[in-house]
């Protein structure tokens, strides 16, 4: 569980969070920027579809490839001098893009700026995690705010900027990085580097386990359908810049909010892998009823919209269950995952130019609709291998004391905050009132957004922490054992792991932290005390710091 932050306001963070949310949002501007410029650079280059795709197809292709050192750069030079790479090569590559007169000159510049955006992006999370000064809460929801933003607004600013010249929007990203260069390289402090060294090939080999490979091999097919949406759609749209900016802001903006709010709440009523199939099918429908009304204008235009609802709710599920069926560590597994999908983000577009170059508008959707369909018989063949993705992550395994907890017992759910000890201790107190043993849970919360995910600690300091609480309760003469476990999702997902082991242990008391109380934990998808009192049934008893009394929900 990570550590309380209810008091903390969202917007009391260190200046270096502050810096690289700033470029995260730039960053994630990269993905939807091009977008209302596509027709007006084909036009003035005299180039095709199937080239002018070519900018989409560069990017994603190298950014795949770029997933695969992206671990191993970082683990050996740390995180802010990746952070500082990986955008000072946006910064060249998107100016030159700008200052380029041929086609295939800003096909390759967009190459270079894949790399820099792998390199930042892959890093980012971690990095403001890192600099929260125990704002954890706070600091992700500032980072999934910059996603939500540059994501949504990437197409606003590149349909207003290419209003006035289609370079435009390659000047104003090189501009804007730069200060976010400037504001990370001073803002930052030093970050050392990382203990354990990840080789080059520890992504590939990741992937010879079958859930992972299941997971890639389902985002790379359905990525045919994802990028013939966004890549290809501001052709048969027909309109300026400025209106296709427009379109695709809505289009940003469900897939933001979906991704945040929409997707944990699908996850916990339907499950992750239902609703995936879920939201795959509907988009299948979605983009098959494109390939229908391809010339119908404003039924395009509606369907873009939607489409981005359940892109959101898919990319965050998926994104979820490829940490949930990891046997590696969330780096390596999130980067072996990233170069399988983002094969099918470099075909994709190509593949819809050329398409519409020899046939016509409407067969690129059909091949889309196809790709989003082998998503799902994916699923369906490696299904097996996706076993338990709606109970929890592998454990960490139980160094103590391994009998069960007779029922009757109290289940003390405990984190690593400040307030731990207090916590342990009136736990402690009401057991040996009631002379009944102790079973410590502790909760090692891996937070998923959208396409990424963050360990909030590290599976070491989980056992550490648990270990601490064990030797507290032991000295004051209580029988005490426990457990760590891991949480995958959003911050509600705290609250269903504790709920689990209470329906496995039967305790006759939870003892449980206030920390996780307030706008924020409601923010993060749930007041993890009052979920648990409302399905815990059994008593359920919130320790406020620096209080000597329980306070009974």
């Amino acid at each position: 569980m990570s550590q309380p932050d209810s008091a903390m306001s969202i917007l009391k963070q260190p200046r270096a969070v502050w810096a690289v949310a700033f470029a995260s949002v730039i960053a994630f501007m990269g993905i939807g920027l091009v977008d209302p410029i596509l027709p007006a650079i084909g036009a003035e280059l005299h180039a095709n579809k199937a080239q002018v795709e070519l900018l989409f197809t560069s990017y994603m292709a190298v950014t795949g490839l770029a997933m695969l050192i992206t671990g191993f750069v970082s683990s050996r030079i740390g995180a802010k001098r990746t952070l500082l790479l990986g955008l000072s090569f946006v910064v060249l590559f998107a100016a030159l893009a700008g200052a380029s007169d041929t086609i295939g000159q800003i096909v390759g510049f967009r190459a270079g700026w894949g790399l820099g955006n792998a390199l930042f992006i892959a890093t980012a999370l971690a990095t403001i995690v890192g600099a929260a000064s125990g704002g954890v809460a706070s600091a992700i929801i500032l980072y999934e705010a910059a996603l939500g933003i540059g994501i949504a607004t990437g197409p606003l600013l590149g349909g207003f900027l290419g209003g006035i010249s289609w370079r435009a929007p390659f000047f104003g990203t090189a501009t804007l990085m730069a200060v976010g260069f400037v504001a990370i390289l001073v803002m930052l402090p030093k970050t050392p580097v990382p203990a354990k060294r990840i080789s080059v090939m520890d992504p590939l080999k990741a992937l010879r386990h079958r859930g992972l490979l299941t997971m890639g091999m389902t985002a790379l097919f359905y990525n045919f359908g994802f990028f013939t949406l966004l890549a290809f759609t501001p052709f048969p749209l027909g309109m300026g810049a400025h209106e296709l900016g427009l379109v695709f802001f809505g289009w940003g903006l469900a897939l933001a909010i979906t991704s945040v709010f929409v997707a944990p709440r699908v996850q916990a009523r339907f499950g992750t892998l239902p609703g995936i199939c879920g939201a795959l099918s509907l988009f299948a429908l979605l983009l098959a009823a494109m390939a229908v009304l391809t010339s119908v204008i404003p039924a395009l235009v509606i369907l873009v919209i939607l489409s981005g609802a359940l892109l959101g709710v898919n990319n965050t599920l998926v994104t979820e269950a490829v940490m949930k069926v990891s046997p590696v560590e969330r780096p390596v597994a999130s980067a072996g995952y990233s170069f399988l999908r983002f094969i099918g983000g470099a075909i994709a577009p190509w593949l819809a130019g050329t398409l519409s170059d020899t046939y016509n508008d409407h067969v690129p959707y059909v091949v889309g609709t196809i790709g989003v369909l082998l998503a799902l018989v994916t699923l369906y063949i490696g299904r097996n291998s996706l076993g338990g993705l709606d109970t929890e992550a592998p454990r960490v395994k139980e160094r103590h004391q391994p009998e069960p907890v007779a029922a009757g017992a109290i289940l003390l759910a405990v984190d690593s905050s400040p307030a731990a000890p207090e916590v342990t201790d009136v736990a402690g107190r009401a057991a040996l009132e009631r002379k009944v043993p102790v079973q410590v849970l502790h909760v090692r919360e891996v937070d998923v957004m959208a396409e990424d995910s963050v360990e909030l600690e590290s599976a070491a300091d989980a056992e550490s922490s648990l270990s601490d609480r064990i030797q507290q309760l032991r000295a004051l003469g209580v029988q005490a054992f426990g457990v760590v476990r891991t949480s995958v999702g959003d911050h509600a997902d705290v609250a269903r792991t504790i709920l689990d082991q209470v329906s496995q242990t039967s305790p006759a008391v939870v003892v449980i932290g206030a920390g996780h109380r307030g706008a924020v934990a409601r923010l993060m998808g749930g007041d993890v005390p009052a979920l648990v009192q409302a399905g815990a049934g059994c008593d359920v008893y919130v320790v406020a710091p620096s209080s000597d009394s329980l306070s009974k929900v």
